[in-house]
């Protein structure tokens, strides 16, 4: 009787093993690991005074609106490029919502570090940051191709700042940016104007 429970308990312990060998629970202590080393290095005050204001005008795709309105009061050739660039980042946050409803993961939690920004939904995955973010970085460098590597950096900053801040898994951070690639690559745009005739 007893080497028979020490048996079960053998093989209860390899088949433990072996399911945390598994893909997916790799790549979930990953995920756990890169989140807590994110939150809890590197945050002397003003980095974290730079992340929260990233993180607040990153709200609803405010700064990407901000953007693409910038962009069409100042270029009026491709106005209306620059403005439905803008609204590739409100849209992306519709897709987003809709995908986070689907999947239905909630928020990390790390007890002795809570989040230090709020959220409006308890859901997380994907962040609507990163994909807002990446949607309209991709949109409006299509509208203005020089304007790439800025708005791709301020895309990432965003992105980033997710995990640092404690809202997002970094998980949700890369699935909210290929989802926002997606969408901004597939956003529709006016065509360019033409250039006026010289002499006209």
């Amino acid at each position: 009787m007893l080497e028979r429970l020490k048996r079960q308990k053998r093989s209860r312990s390899a088949e433990w093993i072996a399911r945390a060998r598994t893909p997916a629970a790799v790549a979930g202590a990953v995920d756990q690991a890169v989140l807590r080393a994110l939150r809890t290095r590197g945050h002397a005050a003003s980095a974290e005074r730079t992340m929260r204001a990233l993180g607040l005008a990153g709200e609803y795709g405010a700064v990407w609106m901000a953007i693409g309105i910038s962009g069409a009061a100042l270029d009026g050739r491709r106005r209306s490029r620059w403005l439905a660039g803008a609204l590739v980042a409100p849209t992306a946050i519709v897709v987003n919502f809709a995908v986070k409803k689907a999947v239905g993961r909630q928020r990390p939690v790390i007890t002795e570090h809570p989040p230090l920004a709020r959220a409006p939904s308890k859901l997380s995955f994907p962040s609507a940051h990163a994909t807002s973010s990446a949607a309209a970085a991709v949109a409006l460098s299509r509208v203005e191709p020089s304007a790439r590597v800025p708005l791709g950096a301020l895309a990432v900053a965003l992105c980033l700042g997710r995990p640092y801040l404690g809202m997002h898994y970094p998980s949700d951070v890369l699935a909210g940016a290929l989802l926002g690639t997606l969408i901004g690559n597939l956003a529709p745009l006016p065509p360019e104007a033409e250039e006026p005739a010289a002499g006209a």
